[in-house]
């Protein structure tokens, strides 16, 4: 497969001013059904209402059946939301030449973004990013120099309340797993003793109108490497799960619902027990910029993640995946064009 050239890698074409698809961004080999959005097809996955008393086995079963469940009554404002929505709105909506101003650098995560995944393919998506680690003060700055709090306040305020939420979704779905809360503190802490920040990731997600969208990939098929991530979906359609009986589906989800989708590493931790499941975003609008805030929970790069095994009933579990620093992982997975949990495979 050819690499793209380093300037392709960092900089984002500005697709708001493009009349046709280049040929940088067409994906010659998508297949037909891909592009197809019939109501019939579209899936439901399992609803889970956080107030059930039957919240933690609900959650449980998702994980093992699905890899990914919808999540509502979840505790995160619907006001909160939209007015950080709006923040991200704004940061697309800025002119290309100031958004450059916050341009990712080489080494980092934070800033304005390309897809991280087109480093495993020949061609581009249709995509820009954002990536909020923290406080995004700085970069902000650089975007709206004289009036950037607000937006900060706003995107901190967002963060805050999701990483509350994982804290307590993780602890329900450790607890399904048989992990006591100390093993759960002692796998997983989540300060970086090098930098004293905490491994949370917010990334927004913009798919500008696209003349001609059976050409392009929004977001080209990936599992996610964290524990797992919870997604904001603005949009009613274009994102799509992998089946393996019926191929590529597209999903059908509510909108007064996170999705919640199992990770790389939970399905590690879980010996397979939990799936991460392959997605994708396809690209149907050609009049409307649409959107997604994915907040992704995962665990600092200085810690080793293994199989979680211990006696299931009378059956002691046998490790089917070796264990990997954290780290090193996002290494060997890019190595393996995106296929890391098959290179752990015992």
């Amino acid at each position: 497969m050819d690499k793209l050239p380093a300037v392709g890698l960092l900089t984002p074409l500005d697709l708001s001013t493009v009349d046709a698809v280049p040929e940088s961004h067409v994906w010659p080999h998508l297949d037909e059904s891909s592009q197809k959005f019939e109501s019939d097809k579209t899936v439901s996955i399992p609803v889970v209402d956080f107030n059930d008393d039957n919240v933690l086995e609900l959650i449980g079963k998702a994980c093992e059946e699905w890899g990914m469940f919808q999540l509502i009554n979840h505790g995160i404002p619907k006001t909160l939301t939209a007015e950080t929505e709006e923040v991200a709105r704004c940061l697309f909506a800025l002119p290309q030449s100031q958004k450059m101003k916050a341009l990712n650098v080489p080494g980092t995560a934070n800033g304005y973004c390309m897809a991280r995944l087109t480093k495993h393919h020949d061609k581009m998506m249709w995509h820009e990013g954002f990536t909020v680690i923290g406080s995004p003060v700085d970069d902000f700055k650089k975007l709206w120099p004289s009036d950037y709090q607000p937006f900060c306040d706003k995107m901190e305020e967002y963060q805050l309340k999701m990483k509350a939420l994982a804290d307590k979704l993780i602890s329900l779905i450790f607890k399904f797993l048989g992990i006591s809360d100390e093993e759960m503190v002692k796998k997983l802490s989540y300060i970086d003793p090098a930098t004293g920040k905490p491994h949370l990731a917010l990334r927004l997600n913009s798919f500008p109108p696209c003349p001609e969208p059976s050409k392009v990939i929004g977001l080209a098929a990936h599992t996610d490497t964290s524990l797992f991530t919870m997604l904001h979906q603005a949009r009613r359609e274009g994102l799509q799960i992998l089946n393996e009986k019926d191929g590529w589906l597209p999903l059908a989800p509510r909108s007064d619902a996170l999705i919640i989708n199992v990770g790389d590493f939970l399905q590690i931790i879980s010996n397979g027990r939990f799936h991460s499941v392959p997605h994708r975003v396809m690209i149907r609008e050609t009049e409307k910029t649409t959107m997604s805030m994915a907040y992704f929970f995962h665990p600092p790069g200085h810690l080793h993640v293994a199989p979680y095994c211990k006696p299931l009933s009378e059956t002691l579990q046998t490790p089917i995946y070796k264990g990997v620093n954290v780290k090193e992982y996002f290494i060997i997975k890019a190595k393996a064009s995106g296929k890391g949990i098959a290179a752990l495979t015992i």
